[in-house]
This record gives structure tokens, sequence and C-alpha cells, in this order.
């Protein structure tokens, strides 16, 4: 198997000291302790099926994050035609109730691979959107999100408030149905929906986990966009492909799975992504110093994926970099600053907003390397700003 592994920079002391987790088939179980100067994040690539993930273990993985083959939409039809040849009579029959329902039963083996996986406390957050097709002379929604809500709760997962996603098209002629004259027009689809569930109670935190807890923090103005309902500051990516396996790749963009992983998991946890394609949730499970576990079926997709974290270390930096650069500007702009004597970063000495942001700190990518078999290893130092 595939491993990455991730250096850190220093915590709270200044002694030079490496953590290096080492994974065969089974997923990270001791994440890298804190309070050193580096540690590493390992990133596992299995070639495989999601409804049976054999090398995922039971209790294993902190974080799912994961967007799969939207059920009623065209481009995933083969896909759900070969699990399932019932799926392509349905529709070769107009019949889109019942395409619909052996879709979803294909994904429901996904979940309950997922809910099994999953710590007691682990969340799952699933991006997914609704379909709108004419079958059989017949224009109708499938309503994709209900479904995964009904499958998951019937798993024994609680949801949780989720997020709207506003993706707004960019086709230049994005009309349904009969254009200017009623009653025929249909409404545009432009958002999808982020599903957020958790398995069992709240997760409880060891020692060692409330340290990470503190370095894991968001700052405030943070916590104010990312933790609203609704996304517009998230852009879709283009879904074509001009090279690769695929030549649409229905990829999400980087910015969505870093900031669920920020919001719902700590530094060293573990991220798996069942349907993880062109690996954007391992990317951003680098970026954010976690683990990742990624899942296709597709050897060549798996391939590019690897090839992609390989070559991410500009981008890794970038995104690291990048919120510190953000606090400093809203620090600037801020028509309410933190007040004179107020909380201050522990690390980094600039003003934070709450106590609970005093020990936020981010750490570097500083190399990225394969690890044994299918895997990446990325060190890890302070950031430019320490």
């Amino acid at each position: 198997m595939g491993t990455l592994r991730f250096k850190y920079g220093p915590v709270f002391d200044t002694n030079l000291r490496v953590y290096t987790v080492r994974i065969k088939s089974k997923p990270i179980s001791n994440p890298p302790t804190f309070g050193c100067d580096t540690f590493r994040t390992t990133h596992r690539f299995e070639l495989g099926d999601a409804r049976t993930l054999a090398n995922v273990a039971s209790r294993s993985v902190d974080l799912v994050v994961t967007s799969p083959p939207y059920p009623m939409i065209e481009m995933w039809d083969p896909l759900f035609r070969e699990l399932n040849p019932a799926t392509g009579r349905a529709l070769d029959h107009g019949k889109g109730a019942r395409a619909f329902d052996l879709m979803h039963s294909e994904l429901d083996r996904v979940w309950a691979e997922v809910v099994r996986g999953l710590k007691d406390g682990g969340f799952a957050c699933v991006n997914i959107g609704d379909a709108a097709r004419t079958l059989n002379g017949t224009f109708e929604l499938y309503p994709n999100h209900a479904r995964v809500i009904e499958g998951m709760r019937g798993l024994g997962m609680s949801m949780l408030p989720g997020v709207l996603w506003r993706k707004t098209t960019n086709k230049p002629n994005k009309f349904l149905g009969s254009g200017m004259l009623p009653p025929h027009a249909y409404i545009t689809l432009e958002h999808e929906h982020v599903l957020v569930f958790r398995k069992g109670r709240s997760r409880r935190f060891s020692q060692n986990e409330n340290a990470r807890r503190g370095q894991s923090s968001y700052f405030w103005e943070e916590r104010n966009s990312w933790f609203s309902d609704a996304w517009t500051d998230v852009r879709g990516t283009d879904q074509r492909k001009r090279t690769g396996a695929r030549t649409r790749s229905a990829a999400f963009p980087l910015a969505l799975p870093y900031r669920l992983i920020s919001m719902y998991s700590l530094q060293g946890d573990v991220v798996l992504d069942p349907f993880s394609g062109t690996g954007t949730t391992t990317v951003a499970a680098a970026c954010a110093g976690r683990s990742s576990i990624a899942v296709d079926m597709d050897r060549k997709i798996q391939e590019e994926a690897r090839r992609r974290l390989l070559q991410s270390l500009p981008e890794l930096q970038g995104t690291v970099e990048g919120r510190l650069r953000a606090h400093r500007e809203f620090l600037r702009r801020s028509k309410r600053p933190p007040s004179t004597g107020g909380p201050v970063s522990h690390v980094y000495g600039f003003p934070v907003v709450t106590q609970q942001e005093r020990h936020i700190r981010f750490w570097r990518p500083t190399q990225v390397r394969p690890g044994p078999g299918n895997t990446v290893e990325v060190d890890y130092g302070p950031s430019l700003e320490e």
C-alpha cells in the first residue's frame, strides 16, 4: 500500500524530534505526537471498490469527506449500469424511479462501509447534487440529497446542519423547459448539498488530542464564514478533463474539502475518501496536516491522483501561508479589531478575537516524497511567520 509522510515544525519546545507512522494494509492508528519540532502524515492510495473497503479497519477513521457519483446524472449511467445491470434495464425502459432506487442501493453499501470505518464521534461529509432529467417524455427531479440522508440515518448516523453550496452555472444558455413561456419552464439547479453526519455521540479527547485540538483551531472570521449554511465563496471547477483517464472528472474544488477537514477533524487525524477520483481530498488533507486514505476503482485515475500529490508542494505551502495572510488582512481592514490587551496568538504574536484561537498553529509542508508501496509522505516544519 502507498503512504504519504508529513514532517511538521515545532510546537512548544525547540528540540528536533521526528515522529514516523508506518502503515501497512491498515489505516493509521497512532497519529503523530504533538509538542515536537516536526512530524509527518501518511497518505495511502487503495485500489478497490468503495462498497467493500477491505483495507480500512473498523473504527479507524476520524473523518470521511467525499462526493459520490450522482445517481441519474447521465455521465454516471455507464458506471451504475456496470454495477447492476438491472439499473440499465430500468433506464432503457424509461423507469426513472426504479433506476434511482437501484443506483442508491449501490451507494447504501458504501455508506455502510463508511459507518463501519468511522470511529465513534467521527464525521462524514457528503457533497452531492440533485438530478433533473427527462425519461420516457417526462421531466422530473431526482432528490439525491434526500435519499443519501435516508440511507445514512437508516445506518444510525445522526444528521447535523449542513451547507447549501451555491454553484452558479457558467452555461450561456441555462434555461430548462419552455424558455420564456409559462408554465413549463423549470428552475435551474445552481446549488449542491454538503451533508454532515456524525457517528454516535460527540467525540471525547485525550490529553494529547486536546493539545492538537488547540493547534487545529480556526480564526474567528473563518468560523463566521465556514459555518454559514450557504457557501457562495467556493467556486466550482471545470468538469472537462482534456487529459487523463476520464473525459470528465466531477471533482470539487480544493477549498471545499480543505474547509470541511479543518472544521471536523484535528491535525494528525485520518481522513477517508472512498470516491477519491483525482485526489482533491487527499491534497486537502495534506494541506491541513491530516493523514488520508484514498480509494478508487480506476487504476489510471488512482495513479493520476498520486502524481498530483507528489507535485503539490507549492499548492500545499500556498494554502497554509494564505490563511495567515488572510488573518493579517482581516486585522488591517476590520472595523472592530481585537482590543488592545486582548488575546494574542502564542505562536505568531498577532491579535486574535477569542481565547480559543491563542494556540492556533499552521504546519508548513517542506517535502513531498514517495513512501513505501503506493504511498506518499509529506514532511512539515513551522510556517514562515514563526
